[in-house]
Parts: C-alpha cells; sequence; structure tokens
C-alpha cells in the first residue's frame, strides 16, 4: 500500500485531501464536483457529499441532455452525477488520466471513456465502437497501459488505439504482401490465429494527434452496472438472466458486428 514519506503506514485520504480533479494514483481519479457531471455506470467507487445519480434522460436533466448528450446507442450506460463534494473513479486497475479539449474534438474508444465535463457534447463516431467530445472541457479515460500521442501519417494496431483528435477518421489499411503470404493462407483457410496488427491497421492522415495505449490487448468490455454472481455481493449468486451480460443478437451495440468487430478490435 502507498505510504507517508516516513514510512509510518498508508496514505489515508479525507473529503478535503483529495486531490481536486487530479489522479490519486495512475489507477484512480478525485472529480470535484460542484453541479452536474456524465460518467459511465460502474466506475464510480466511493465518493464525499451531497451527490445524486439520476439516468441519463431522467427527469429535470432532459434539457441539458438535449444539448450535450447526442449518443442513443449508448444512453443506456451513462448517469448524471448532480451535487457538491468529490468522487472517486476507477476501472478495473486500468491506468486513467485526463485531458483537457480547448475548442476542439476528440473521438475516442466507448469502453474507455469514463467521465467528462458536461461542457462538452457527446456524440456518436461514424466509427462504431467509439464516441466523439466536441467543445471545451476535461474529460477522465482508461487505457491498457499508459498513453502515448502521436502525429499522422501513422498507422496503428486497431488494438491499440484509444482514440484521436482533430483529425480525420482513420481508414483501414490491409497488407497486401502478409495477406497473401504462407501465413495469411493459413489463417483464411482455418481461421486460427485471428487477425493482427501486422495484417490489418488504421490509417491516419492530416493534422492532428493519435492516442495510443502502449498495449495491443484491448480492455475487457463488460456490461456496465451489472451485479457479478460472486459471494458477498448482494444481489449476486443469481445466474444471468436474458439480456444481462454478455452480447445478446437482440440488442443494439457491439455484439451484432460479429466477425468484422472482433477482426478490427470493435
Amino acid at each position: 500500500m502507498p505510504t507517508t514519506h516516513g514510512g509510518e503506514g498508508p496514505v489515508v485520504h479525507d473529503a478535503y485531501t483529495l486531490p481536486a480533479n487530479d489522479n490519486v494514483n495512475p489507477y484512480a481519479f478525485a472529480v470535484e464536483l460542484n453541479g452536474s457531471y456524465f460518467l459511465q455506470k460502474g466506475k464510480m467507487v466511493a465518493y464525499y457529499g451531497d451527490i445524486t445519480f439520476r439516468g441519463v434522460g431522467a427527469g429535470m436533466v432532459d434539457r441539458m441532455l438535449g444539448q450535450h448528450f447526442n449518443s442513443p446507442l449508448h444512453a443506456a450506460d451513462w448517469v448524471v452525477a448532480q451535487g457538491s463534494g468529490k468522487l472517486l473513479l476507477a476501472d478495473r486497475a486500468y491506468d486513467l488520466n485526463s485531458y483537457d479539449l480547448d475548442d476542439g474534438n476528440l473521438t475516442v474508444r466507448s469502453g474507455n471513456l469514463l467521465a467528462f465535463d458536461p461542457t462538452l457534447r457527446l456524440k456518436q463516431s461514424i466509427i462504431p465502437g467509439f464516441l466523439t467530445l466536441i467543445g471545451t472541457g476535461r474529460f477522465v479515460a482508461a487505457s491498457n497501459g499508459p498513453v502515448h500521442f502521436v502525429e499522422p501519417p501513422i498507422r496503428v494496431d486497431p488494438q491499440a488505439l484509444v482514440g484521436w483528435a482533430d483529425c480525420p477518421a482513420p481508414c483501414h489499411h490491409y497488407d497486401h504482401d502478409y495477406l497473401h503470404g504462407v501465413v495469411g493462407g493459413l489463417r483464411r483457410l482455418t481461421g486460427i490465429g485471428g487477425a493482427s496488427g501486422e495484417e490489418h491497421q488504421f490509417e491516419f492522415i492530416g493534422a492532428g494527434q493519435v492516442l495510443v495505449q502502449s498495449s495491443e490487448q484491448l480492455m475487457a468490455e463488460r456490461p456496465v452496472g451489472r451485479v457479478d454472481a460472486e459471494a458477498g455481493v448482494p444481489g449476486g449468486g443469481v445466474p444471468p438472466q436474458p439480456g444481462h451480460g454478455g452480447n445478446h443478437p437482440n440488442q443494439p451495440g457491439l455484439g451484432n458486428l460479429g466477425e468484422l468487430g472482433r477482426r478490427f478490435g470493435l
């Protein structure tokens, strides 16, 4: 556990010593709330103060949602925190970082976006599995390892891609020689090995920045807000019900991308 400078024990925080809108450590982020804030379900681990949580599209927040939240496909995954206090955010011990947008736009993988200021507008990207933030404000995102910023032109393994800012959407690039070589032929005939960044990449051109995580392993997706069947968890031990957990063929979202989504890391 983290210890004090004298090594006498763990660092103990309270409502006053938690940082304001900054990392507590690489895996937790503290938000100083005074008003409203969007966050993905299941990412709040603790909070101080007088804070209420409402589902997207509920009650008095409808007008604000109409102006700033334009992603119906992902609406059920988000809540609005309202009040004053401090929120502690985390996501399965993945790296967390905050980013500032200044009259800009940034597209990020939907599973990596944890929270954002209501001054930003959220829209669905034309790239399946990604969301676009527009305007001025701060957002918090997770990654499987530290994030690196690179400039186009560049080709990126889809599984290492976190997002891109102020540049055109990517196009698909396939390595012809790799696909038609011995290894590519075996993959096509047997289906063994799946796709890799060596045979397929996202290609970025133009001005802007691309966010790349230092891992080719996607963050494991899970239905947000789900109560796992674990001993000691209220509501746990109940078998998953139809429509809860996993991808369902009739549900909107990433599940119906099928093999296309698996190959492209979407």
